[in-house]
C-alpha cells in the first residue's frame, strides 16, 4: 500500500536529540575533548565575568558554536546561527535543546568579543593538549615551526601616506593628456597608486593600522597582511603553540625563538624549519637555549648555510626535515576548510584569537581521528 505525506507533524517528539546523533559520529569524540578543556577553563571564565548582573550567553556555548564555524567553514555568524535554528547536530554539539531559542546575531557577536583574545585561546589550547588522553600522543622533544601570511581585512584603497601629505598628481590615462606628463591640479582617486612605490615606511592602512604590506613571493602582489606562526609536535603533527605577528621580515624567526623558549623541560629538543630560518643569528640562539636547529640548508645565501656537518650528519636531521612538511597541511586546512583566506576582524589581538581558535579546531579534528576506537578502525 502506498504511503501518503502528512501535512502536519506530531505535536510531541519522544526521541531525544541525543538519540538522533549516531554513536559513531566523529563530533562525539571531538565534543568530549572540547568539553573537558572548557571545564578546565572555568577559572578563566570567572575572571572575565562579573559575579552579579544579567547572565550572559554561556562562554562554553559561544566557543563550541565558534568551533562549529571553523569545522565547517561557515563564513559568517548570521549563517552559523541560521544553521543552529534547524540543524539538530549543531544544536547537540553546542548543548542546546530543540526548543531553545537561538540568539540574535548581534547578541552572539557582542558576547563573543569578550572571548576573542590571545589569553583565552592560549589557555584553551593549553588545557586541550594537557588532557590525559592527549599527553601520550606528544613527544615533547621534536618540533617543527613555520609561518604563513594571513590576508588582513583591508585593501589598497585604505592605504594613506604616514606623513599625511597628498599623493602627487596621477599620470595621464590616455594620449589626450600629454603622453606621460602628470596633469597639473588633478587629484588622485582613492586607491589609485599608479606610478607610486608603496612601502610600509611611507604608507599605512587606515582601516587596520596593524596590518603591513607583504607578499608571498615576487609573483604575488603586496597586500595588507599579518603573519601566523605555529609550533608543531612531530610525533602526530599536533600544534602545541601559535602566534600572530605583524608581517615584518624577522617575524618568523622572532616567533620561533619565543615559542621554542617556552617549551617546558630542560632536556634537549630539536626544531625543524625551512630555509628561511637558516641564519647565523637564529641558529646560534637556538643552540644557546638548548634546542638543536634542524633547519633546511640555504646554500644560495651569501656566506653559505649556518647549518654544518655537525647537524646534518645525524639521522634525526633528515627525519625532522621530512616531518616539517606536515605544517603545510595545517595552513592548508586553516585557509581552505577553515575559511581564513582573509580575516574579517581587524587588529593583531583579534586576528591572533581567531587564528588560535582555528588551530584548536584543527587539533580537535586531528585528535578525533587519532583517538578513534580500534574497533571502529577495523570496521
Amino acid at each position: 500500500m502506498r504511503g501518503h505525506r502528512e501535512s502536519s507533524g506530531s505535536l510531541f517528539s519522544y526521541v531525544s536529540i541525543e538519540e538522533r546523533i549516531p554513536a559513531s559520529h566523529p563530533l562525539r569524540r571531538i565534543r568530549k575533548l572540547a568539553d573537558q578543556a572548557l571545564d578546565r577553563l572555568n577559572p578563566t571564565f570567572c575572571e572575565l565575568y562579573a559575579a552579579e548582573g544579567r547572565p550572559s550567553v554561556p562562554p562554553e556555548q559561544l566557543l563550541l558554536a565558534s568551533l562549529l564555524q571553523a569545522f565547517y567553514g561557515i563564513r559568517s555568524e548570521r549563517l552559523l546561527l541560521e544553521q543552529l535554528h534547524y540543524n539538530l547536530l549543531y544544536r547537540w554539539f553546542v548543548g542546546l535543546s530543540p526548543d531553545y531559542p537561538i540568539w540574535h546575531p548581534t547578541t552572539f557577536t557582542k558576547n563573543r568579543e569578550r572571548l576573542l583574545n590571545e589569553q583565552v585561546m592560549g589557555r584553551f589550547l593549553e588545557k586541550l593538549m594537557a588532557a590525559p588522553e592527549v599527553k601520550p600522543l606528544l613527544s615533547d622533544e621534536h618540533f617543527s615551526v613555520d609561518g604563513t601570511l594571513l590576508q588582513a581585512w583591508a585593501s589598497h584603497a585604505s592605504l594613506e601616506r604616514i606623513d599625511g601629505q597628498d599623493e602627487p598628481p596621477p599620470p595621464p590615462s590616455g594620449p589626450g593628456e600629454g603622453f606621460g606628463q602628470p596633469k597639473e591640479g588633478k587629484k588622485r582617486a582613492k586607491g589609485d597608486f599608479r606610478g607610486i612605490k608603496l612601502s610600509n615606511k611611507t604608507h599605512r592602512s587606515t582601516t587596520d593600522p596593524d596590518a603591513l604590506l607583504a607578499r608571498k613571493s615576487s609573483a604575488h602582489p603586496a597586500l595588507p597582511s599579518y603573519r601566523g606562526h605555529v609550533l608543531m609536535d612531530n610525533r602526530h603533527a599536533l600544534i602545541v603553540d601559535c602566534q600572530v605577528t605583524q608581517a615584518v621580515g624577522t617575524g618568523e624567526r622572532d616567533a620561533a625563538k619565543s615559542m621554542a623558549a617556552d617549551r617546558p623541560g630542560a632536556h634537549q629538543k630539536t626544531l625543524g624549519a625551512d630555509k628561511g630560518y637558516d641564519t647565523k643569528g637564529f641558529v646560534a640562539e637556538m643552540r644557546r637555549i638548548g634546542v638543536t636547529p634542524h633547519v633546511a640548508q640555504n646554500t644560495a645565501r651569501l656566506g653559505g648555510s649556518a647549518i654544518d656537518g655537525r647537524t646534518t650528519r645525524h639521522e634525526g636531521y633528515a627525519k625532522s626535515i621530512n616531518a616539517r612538511r606536515g605544517i603545510e597541511k595545517v595552513f592548508a586546512w586553516i585557509k581552505q576548510w577553515g575559511g581564513l583566506r582573509q580575516f574579517k576582524l581587524r587588529g593583531t589581538e583579534k586576528v591572533a584569537a581567531v587564528f588560535g581558535l582555528h588551530v584548536i579546531a584543527y587539533n580537535l579534528i586531528r585528535l578525533g581521528n587519532l583517538l578513534r576506537p580500534a574497533a571502529m578502525e577495523a570496521a
